[in-house]
């Protein structure tokens, strides 16, 4: 299978408009496009902006399949590429801090809702989600979806490697000071686990937060394929199924497990 091309949107949008947000999606789905991308991946809340109210998280949410939904699908459908985007999920009376990965057809693949909610903000404004792996196959990968703080889980990103997971998608909204997670915590999670991460970043102040970029496209040989500055911008980078397949030969680190010893993990 050849390399699925990634594009890494590293941008916060305009916080609480979301028309203007799906304008800006629209045009980085033309550029990924043009530059040959099958996958364009946002950062958490790209949608609604993440330095929200509250009130306005929960007055701006929409279903999985809401009107934004729609949007997005016609833009993927229209420039022919896979998108996963943040975005606040409104299901009943919950509100969650959601990321849905829409086909390049326009169809949706899978929603994901975060697990591990970081913060006072977070913890007020949403219902954490209960499902740790989900799953969909695009590009002769199996990808798979989680939000910023969970990929700070060990245990988290190695049940994804567990179920399979090639290519892991994580739309984050990672702050000052803990730039450190960008820099050395997604590519050793990415080494440990044998998988493609994609890690995709706001960047700049944002009411009371100061996000740092630097998203990355981290490979399972612990090398960082692409990388971002502090600003807007959007890089490009290939999950390669060759030299996954070849790093899982060489590493042994599934392989060696022994899970009988970890039963106190649980």
């Amino acid at each position: 299978m050849p390399p699925l091309r990634t594009a890494l949107l590293q941008s916060s949008g305009r916080l609480g408009d979301t028309a203007e947000n799906l304008k800006e999606l629209d045009g980085a789905a033309a550029r990924a496009a043009r530059s040959g991308a099958g996958l364009l991946v946002t950062s958490e809340m790209f949608l609604t902006g993440y330095a929200l109210e509250v009130e306005d998280v929960a007055a701006l949410a929409e279903p999985a399949d809401g009107p934004s939904a729609v949007a997005i699908g016609e833009i993927a459908r229209r420039h022919g590429v896979a998108v996963l985007y943040g975005y606040p999920e409104r299901a009943g009376d919950a509100v969650f801090n959601a990321a849905q990965l829409i086909g390049a057809d326009g169809a949706p693949l899978v929603n994901y809702r975060k697990t591990h909610l970081f913060g006072a903000f977070e913890q007020d404004a949403f219902t954490p989600g209960d499902t740790p792996v989900v799953q969909a196959d695009l590009g002769g990968l199996r990808v798979g979806v989680m939000i910023c703080y969970d990929v700070e889980f060990p245990e988290n990103v190695r049940a994804h490697a567990l179920a399979g997971t090639d290519l892991l998608l994580v739309p984050t909204a990672q702050m000052h000071p803990f730039q450190f997670v960008a820099e050395q915590l997604v590519p050793v999670r990415a080494f440990e686990n044998q998988m493609y991460i994609a890690y995709v970043n706001r960047t700049g102040p944002e009411g009371e937060f100061e996000f740092v970029g630097l998203s990355c496209l981290a490979s399972p040989d612990g090398v960082t394929r692409t990388r971002a500055g502090r600003g807007e911008e959007l890089v490009f980078g290939e999950a390669d199924p060759e030299l996954l397949s070849a790093s899982r030969r060489t590493n042994p680190y599934l392989r060696d497990r022994r899970p009988g010893l970890y039963a106190s993990l649980v």
